[in-house]
């Protein structure tokens, strides 16, 4: 087991004891419990039940959104943090964030924000933002440190440990954090001598591959919108594993050789002929098991056999008994299982990502986020909420205003930004 050390349970903002137990002297849970209790409470997380995942959260009866999506993902981090010696709520918070920061619309928002945001729009920033920043739980002042996590926690929930612009002023496509709020990223990123993401991070990522191949395959069975023969028609793989690689990286060949090992399980032929009777939703139940249970698996077998992360390679004065965790030890993925995980993405995202229906209703999300922004643009800081009207009202450059729009488009539910797009829509065709 990693030891965490008091600089890892450090919080940016001093906190003393509760003030209101009934039992004095009643045990504390841990830093890292508080902080996983923290996120679970946060109304931010709520807010994903309204935020789509693949397909939107009103499409079915039981669909996967941002929500429940990021509950799987923190389950899975558990998994894979228990087997590997770290702190399991620390892993499970990581989960539990790492779609926190996800604007409505998922992705497809994230594009938009981009587009009219300065110094442009990032999910994975958005969450450092969030949980340091917008998630009023401690204010010193009128300085709000958001949740208040440790500083483990924050380093667990930034899979991306870079900010948008770098030192030489190229720019990231992927960051974790604004450019603003640079100083942030520097605090929790002490004691890392390198640019890896703790290993939290690392295990919070690898989940959410599983999650996301696994289980958006299962929705999109249930939804009709995917069937596993694909696997037995050759032509089409073929096809597929090209747009696998161009999309999600390795090599077409290798995303072929997955298919061959998958087309091997029983478990895969059954969901092949599903048919929404008893048993074939039992079978599919038991796929979805069975594959995340093979990829947990292989990832934490094969990490505790690495060499290189052995208790001796480990060993130094900051890390004493040799453990993984933190800054110590690198996740390993098996390229076979990498690359299963790299097929069902395919399969799961490019049949339906690439159907000309979704695409309409992508640019039709997009125009009312346009819409929103430049409602709320033209009216602030009347059209904000009360509390984004106050850091409007202590923002201290155009810039500044401009991001505390974006920071509350970002947090809307999608039933919500539907809303307010007729309403900006309303007010347009009266100022017509």
């Amino acid at each position: 087991m990693f030891t965490y050390s008091t600089f890892d349970t450090e919080r940016r903002a001093t906190e003393g004891p509760k003030g209101s137990q009934i039992v004095n002297g009643f045990q504390e849970r841990g830093a890292f419990s508080r902080d996983r209790a923290r996120v679970l409470h946060s109304a931010a997380l709520r807010r994903l039940a309204d935020k789509t995942q693949v397909v939107g959260p009103r499409d079915g009866d039981t669909p996967r959104t941002r929500l429940t999506h990021s509950l799987e993902v923190a389950q899975i981090s558990r998994g894979i943090g228990e087997a590997l010696g770290l702190n399991p709520d620390l892993c499970e918070m990581a989960g539990l964030t790492h779609d926190i920061g996800h604007p409505p619309y998922g992705h497809n928002g994230e594009v938009a924000l981009n587009e009219v945001a300065p110094g442009g729009f990032e999910g994975n920033a958005q969450t450092l933002r969030i949980l340091t920043r917008l998630e009023p739980k401690m204010l010193v002042g009128e300085t709000s440190y958001g949740l208040n996590l440790t500083r483990a926690a924050l380093d667990a929930a930034c899979k991306y440990p870079l900010t948008r612009t770098n030192p030489d002023g190229s720019a990231n496509r992927k960051y974790g954090a604004y450019d603003e709020d640079a100083d942030i990223l520097a605090w929790l990123r002490q004691g890392h001598v390198d640019a890896a993401p703790p290993m939290e991070a690392q295990v919070m990522d690898c989940s959410d591959d599983i999650a996301y191949s696994v289980h958006d395959v299962e929705d999109g069975i249930v939804s009709g919108r995917i069937t596993l023969k694909v696997l037995w028609d050759f032509v089409e793989l073929a096809a597929l594993a090209e747009k696998g690689a161009k999309a999600f990286g390795g090599t077409a060949d290798e995303l072929i050789d997955a298919a061959d090992r998958l087309r091997a399980l029983d478990s895969i032929a059954a969901a092949g002929d599903f048919d929404y009777t008893l048993s074939s939703w039992a079978g599919l139940k038991q796929l979805t098991s069975e594959l995340v249970g093979r990829y947990v698996g292989a990832v934490a077998t094969a990490t505790l056999a690495h060499e290189g992360n052995s208790p001796e390679a480990l060993l130094n004065d900051a890390n004493p008994t040799g453990a993984l965790g933190r800054q110590f030890g690198s996740l390993v993925i098996p390229p076979e299982a990498a690359a299963e995980v790299r097929l069902l993405k395919t399969v799961a995202v490019l049949y339906v990502m690439d159907m000309p229906a979704h695409l309409r209703r992508q640019d039709r999300q997009r125009d009312r986020i346009y819409r929103v922004h430049s409602y709320m643009r033209a009216g602030a800081p009347g059209t904000l909420d009360t509390m984004y009207q106050q850091w409007w009202a202590m923002a201290q450059t155009d810039a500044e205003r401009e991001r505390v729009i974006v920071d509350q488009i970002a947090s809307m539910t999608e039933s919500r930004l539907e809303r307010a797009a007729k309403k900006a829509a309303g007010v347009a065709g009266f100022m017509a």
